[in-house]
């Protein structure tokens, strides 16, 4: 089975293929490796692709059975004629189905039965067996007939949905395996690492937010209470002004009714007391202007009071939310430097793995190079060892034979002298 047939059934996890990051720091939740790197790994996800390639065109055979005739132009008579083989095998199967006399529940999976139907002679047995055979003849003819796959994969719409779900089930576990396999232990433990660091300093994120929170819901309920304290002054006054203004109406027709009254009495004797009284009546109503210019007055000063109070507020909230907003573009900016310091971290990390790496094949190929040549020195030291020895040996021979022959000489003179 070629990649090419495999392609267009669903989507594979492209291994080459760079993975788009949002941010920098979640570089880390992606493998270490892009491809795998062992033979193990390789027949695994192979062998998962394989599965999942005869389950596409195994779930198809039933429609392009129905539509035989349609089909037989692309399949070629070598499949045509194994698909009516096939069907000739699945209506035995289901026609030996059908007329089963006695259907005896087995519980368990023992010799002699097929689905819970005993089967003691094993003609159920042999029929399915020869099923099996049709469905993996017709697969080994589809691997050496590509055209004929990819008609079969195209009718995909025919499948039933509960092979579809299982496909893409099969699918999704593929991804997952490859990605697992790609990961390595260190690489799952730093995973889990920066995933509980990230759950830790969202939670306390949230504990500061919940504190700031519960900060702003205090200074709101504390301007609150101030504008009501503030509001029961003003309802006060108002009501003090009021009681007065009625206290000055009611002293006025009171003093009028006197007047009256002594007016009626004395009216007689009034007329030199007239003067006196109308004096008073003067004074009377000055006094009452000057008592209402007085309350005009405190009243303007309580509203320019209040103005003034509800100024300060307005101010102070102003003030809050001006400081909010730095607080917040802080924040922002403060995270944007995170982000940045987060980038350069990752980047000097690499960095550093590289330099790690191009260090220690450094030394690895010093310590080669020391041992070679303390090697070659050993064996140096071994060779001048032994051409000393040889050279000392060769100078005790030559000495050995220079002092025999010496001896010979001096022997041979002494026989020479005596018999003369």
């Amino acid at each position: 089975m070629t990649t090419e047939l495999l392609s267009p059934s669903y989507e594979l996890v492209d291994s080459s293929r760079p993975r788009k990051s949002i941010r920098a720091p979640l570089r880390i939740l992606d493998p270490g490796r892009t491809k795998l790197s062992t033979v193990e790994t390789k027949r695994i996800i192979s062998v998962l692709d394989e599965t999942i390639f005869r389950i596409e065109l195994v779930s198809v055979f039933s429609h392009v059975i129905e539509n035989l005739d349609e089909f037989s132009a692309v399949l070629g008579p070598d499949l045509t004629g194994a698909f009516r083989e096939h069907l000739r095998l699945s209506n035995i199967l289901e026609f030996m189905l059908s007329h089963q006399e006695e259907n005896f529940l087995y519980i368990g999976s023992g010799k002699g039965t097929f689905f819970g139907i005993v089967d003691p002679e094993g003609h159920l047995t042999l029929q399915v067996q020869g099923l099996k055979s049709s469905v993996r003849n017709i697969l080994r003819l589809l691997y050496t007939n590509t055209v004929a796959c990819q008609a079969l994969r195209d009718v995909a719409y025919s499948r039933d949905l509960s092979v579809h779900k299982f496909i893409n089930c099969l699918s999704k576990q593929r991804g997952f395996l490859f990605e697992q396999l790609l990961t390595t232990p260190l690489e799952e433990k730093e995973k889990c690492r920066f995933l509980y660091e990230v759950f830790q300093r969202d939670k306390k994120n949230t504990e500061i937010a919940a504190g700031l929170e519960e900060e702003l819901t205090a200074a709101v309920q504390n301007r609150d209470e101030e504008i009501f304290k503030k509001n029961t002054i003003i309802k006060d006054l108002k009501s003090h002004l009021h009681s007065l203004a009625k206290f000055s109406e009611s002293q006025i027709q009171r003093t009028r009714a006197e007047a009256e009254k002594q007016h009626k009495t004395e009216v007689r004797t009034s007329q030199t007391k007239c003067g006196k009284l109308q004096q008073e009546l003067q004074q009377l109503r000055a006094q009452f202007n000057a008592l209402v210019v007085e309350d005009r007055e405190s009243e303007l000063n309580l509203r320019k009071k209040k103005y003034k109070v509800e100024m300060e507020i307005e101010n102070w909230v102003q003030k809050y939310d001006l400081e909010m907003i730095e607080k917040q573009e802080e924040i922002d900016e403060i995270d944007e430097v995170y982000v940045n310091e987060k980038q350069d971290l990752s980047q000097l990390r690499e960095k550093y793995a590289r330099l790690d790496e191009e260090y220690c094949q450094i030394v690895e190929e010093r310590r080669v190079r020391q041992e070679q040549k303390d090697k070659a020195e050993k064996e140096l030291a071994i060779l001048a060892r032994a051409a000393t020895l040889i050279q000392a040996v060769w100078k005790g021979y030559l000495v050995r034979s220079l002092l025999r022959s010496k001896r010979k000489k001096k022997g041979k003179g002494r026989k020479s002298t005596s018999r003369r």
